[in-house]
């Protein structure tokens, strides 16, 4: 990927999406692939909104059969399958442990008529069934359940997780851009280009530099999340029918289980999970109305005392002060009158604006979990395609993303071998990078310094800076360490490498000293964010 805009108000593209999220760029690679000249423009950065702030699970989502959404879960369980199969470098599946620790109704009938639901729906599955665990089998698999008082046993099934769920959405940007599409990260619209009322464009700037961009398009597709109004809010079209925005929270702690666990609270009945990410917990999540600003939302204390108190029933010894921080997103739901934010459908709404509000030329996409986004993309170029009058088939299925397949351990021990690094480190790079980890250490056998930690202890490299900025637009401090590397997902948040990540990207891309500290200085604040219940 080049992030380019020159030449940009010379060409006429069919499509002009607006939103870089996993939807936005599944869309993207979608209509590439299908041979539809293509541009993304993003305000911020590849997954920097809801995307990376999710439960980094890719499921059908259990839950949903209590609200009778059949249709939705049938759709999210074909697309867990097709992702395992397009993408088996990113996705695996996670076992799952539902406590049963008394004996009433819910436990005894309905959760495992859920679960037979499950299963049912999954028709075709290469994940095993679920089944009922003893109390003996369950505390072997768990043994702080002993605490746990009422044990009678569990249940035990199987869904996926997706470890660093960024680079999913950046493998879906990668792969449009080989094909063709110009993807453009902090690049803010700006507004629209009419005529005779239609949408035939839109304006963009380029948040680096500050210049004014125009793109002509003959379809423009919204695909903000829960910046969508936003984009409305530039034209005049019908209100009804939006979006509303819930936030839900997770606590990153210490691993505080071997498994996934899925629980529920005692105050009002929601489920919860806890899940195991890297050598940490991830606790969440909360569902409640948002209104505030957009690009600031965190956790606050209601929100932690909520998930701490519901955990405490679990995990009585488990205090606040085993945070390391919080993660807060947005999730961009469809509207519906009179329903509780938990209650409120995960599924997707497409709106043709020809249809609804006489605008030609422009499309929104609501709504939708992560999970589904190659289908809703599907859905969403179909219709592209319908109104440009032709006729392509998607192709994502069964085309594997760029850093498919998974790397056979043999070839991660003679690829440390040949270059000098340790297993560990060159296994970590397979974890983010695929079968296209080799491209980082092209960089090592150039220059060997880059093949040293970015600090003190951590398994990332100094290549995949030089990487990250070269081939795949890295141009913040945050693109790199949030986005690019897992190294600010941990508990430290990446603050002992800030200043390490600030020089070299600082020398690839031109930054004076107080460029620099500018870098560092805005890294940590929204990295702040995570802490900022403790006030």
């Amino acid at each position: 990927m080049k992030r380019d805009f020159s030449g940009l108000a010379q060409e006429v593209f069919d499509i002009v999406i607006v939103g870089g999220g996993i939807i936005g760029t599944g869309i993207a690679r979608d209509a590439a692939l299908r041979g539809l000249n293509t541009v993304l423009v993003e305000k911020e950065d590849f997954a920097y909104g809801t995307t990376s702030r999710s439960s980094r699970l890719i499921h059908g989502g259990l839950r949903y059969l209590r609200m009778l959404e059949f249709k939705l879960v049938r759709q999210d369980l074909r697309e867990r399958e097709t992702l395992l199969s397009i993408a088996p470098h990113l996705v695996h599946r996670l076992q799952f442990i539902i406590p049963l620790i008394r004996s009433s109704l819910f436990y005894r009938f309905a959760l495992p008529f859920g679960l037979r639901m499950y299963d049912i729906l999954s028709a075709g599955k290469t994940l095993p069934s679920w089944q009922r665990l003893s109390q003996h089998e369950t505390l072997e698999l768990e043994p702080w359940m002993s605490e746990t008082g009422g044990l009678m046993g569990s249940y035990l099934y199987y869904d996926c997780q997706s470890d660093f769920i960024e680079r999913l959405c950046l493998e879906n940007a990668l792969d449009a851009a080989e094909h063709g599409a110009r993807m453009l990260n902090h690049a803010a619209m700006t507004g629209f280009l009419t005529r005779d009322s239609a949408v035939c464009g839109i304006e963009v700037r380029d948040t680096q530099s500050g210049e004014n961009h125009l793109l002509n398009g003959r379809i423009v597709l919204n695909a903000g999340g829960p910046w969508a109004n936003l984009v409305w809010d530039k034209l005049v079209v019908n209100k009804t029918a939006g979006i509303r925005k819930t936030k839900g929270i997770h606590l990153l702690t210490g691993k505080i289980s071997n498994n996934a666990l899925v629980l529920f609270a005692r105050s009002d009945g929601r489920l919860f999970f806890v899940i195991p990410w890297q050598e940490y917990s991830l606790i969440g999540t909360t569902d409640t109305d948002y209104f505030g600003d957009l690009d600031t939302v965190h956790a606050n204390v209601s929100d932690v005392d909520y998930l701490v108190s519901e955990l405490r029933h679990y995990f009585p010894g488990f205090r606040q002060e085993d945070i390391h921080y919080t993660v807060a997103g947005l999730r961009p739901l469809v509207a519906v009158e009179r329903k509780v934010e938990s209650n409120t459908s995960r599924a997707h709404k497409l709106i043709d604006h020809e249809q609804r509000d006489g605008i030609r030329g422009f499309i929104s996409v609501l709504g939708g979990k992560i999970t589904a986004y190659r289908a809703i993309a599907e859905k969403a170029v179909d219709l592209v395609c319908h109104k440009l009058r032709r006729k392509i088939p998607c192709s994502t299925a069964y085309i594997p993303l760029p850093g498919s397949p998974a790397v056979p351990a043999k070839d991660i021990e003679q690829a440390a071998y040949s270059h000098g690094l340790p297993p560990e480190v060159v296994t970590h790079l397979a974890a983010i990078y695929g079968s296209r980890f080799s491209s980082v250490l092209e960089y090592v056998a150039a220059d060997e310094r880059l093949g040293r930690p970015v600090s003190a202890g951590c398994r990332d490299i100094i290549a995949q800076i030089k990487h990250a900025v070269d081939e795949e637009e890295a141009i913040t401090v945050g693109d790199f360490l949030l986005r690019r590397s897992p190294l600010g997902l941990g508990a430290s948040q990446g603050m002992d490498a800030v200043e390490t990540v600030a020089r070299e990207m600082g020398s690839l891309l031109g930054w004076g000293k107080a460029d620099r500290q500018s870098q560092i200085d805005g890294y940590r604040a929204s990295v702040a964010l995570g802490r900022r219940f403790r006030e």
